[in-house]
């Protein structure tokens, strides 16, 4: 068991007969009243977003997880499948479990939480940013550069981000996953 004072970022609980990790958390301590922890908690089997307040001083029970690196390996139309890069052994997982699967490019290494009660993968966690090749955008108009304008994009993973007009098919661009916003253009 632990308590409210130990909620941090990524910290996988049970809730209401579910698990959840910690999205975001905030200490609260108001002039008047008692101290508690407003939470935003994701569910690891639905993909549901709550909002929650502890009170302080609350007994949570959290979820001893294990991390492990992956790697994807494919997308067969239902399954996302990866790899331990440790001893080789495979995983599939419910898109559900990704929280951007549309920027996961083969080959690309994730972190895997697994739950050690029963070896149950919950979730993946991506890299903060990934770099994807932009394959189709409309040219950019001259001129048009007085505000942030920004145009859609197709990226090689199929993801549309949302980019500058400067940026021209075949570009390769930095994504940031958690948000899955255009970061910066990068340059080989």
């Amino acid at each position: 068991m632990a308590s409210t004072s130990d909620i941090r970022n990524g910290l996988c609980i049970r809730y209401n007969h579910d698990i959840y990790k910690v999205i975001e958390f905030l200490h609260v301590k108001p002039g008047k009243g008692p101290a508690f922890v407003r939470t935003k908690l994701k569910s690891v089997t639905s993909g549901k977003v709550l909002d929650n307040t502890f009170s302080a001083g609350h007994k949570i029970e959290d979820v001893r997880v294990e991390t492990h690196k992956f790697q994807f390996l494919y997308h067969d139309g239902e399954f996302f499948h990866f790899m331990n890069v440790e001893d080789y052994t495979q995983i599939r997982l419910l898109e559900n479990a990704l929280d951007m699967p549309k920027l996961l490019k083969e080959g690309e290494v994730v972190t895997v939480l697994i739950n050690t009660e029963d070896n149950m993968p919950l979730t993946v966690d991506m890299p903060a940013s990934v770099i994807l090749e932009v394959t189709h955008t409309e040219p950019g108009v001259k001129g048009n550069t007085a505000t942030n304008a920004t145009k859609p994009a197709t990226v090689e993973t199929g993801a549309e981000v949302n980019v500058p007009l400067f940026i021209n098919e075949g570009d390769k661009i930095k994504i940031e996953t958690e948000k899955g916003t255009y970061k910066e253009r990068v340059k080989e």
